[in-house]
């Protein structure tokens, strides 16, 4: 059985959005392929078991700090390894990385 998870709107950073103009680029997640989301302001990386219908299926592999990048084991109610459900309308790219350390050298 899978979690009830109510995902963060993507904002700018909607995979579908980004793909809007480009639909040829864009591609039906499979088995295996890890997806982006954001979740309570975390990255959550999700590995996809299956996808059905606009949605994928899948084991929560990580969740990340936006704030400083920090690994955690879970986050509100969603652990790693929770199995969830990721619509496509809330995909989210990967943040750019902070190089505001690289400018101070």
């Amino acid at each position: 059985m899978h979690k009830h998870v109510e995902w963060d709107a993507p904002g700018s950073d909607s995979v579908l959005e980004h793909f809007a103009n480009d639909p040829e680029q864009r591609i039906e997640p499979r088995q295996g392929d890890i997806l982006s989301a954001r979740y309570e302001g975390t990255i959550v990386r999700v590995k996809v078991d299956a996808w059905v219908e606009g949605t994928s299926i899948g084991e929560v592999a990580a969740i990340i700090a936006m704030d400083n990048g920090r690994r955690l084991k879970s986050h509100g109610k969603l652990a790693l390894g929770d199995t969830v459900r990721l619509p496509d309308d809330k995909r989210a790219l990967e943040p750019e990385p902070d190089d505001a350390e690289d400018d101070k050298e």
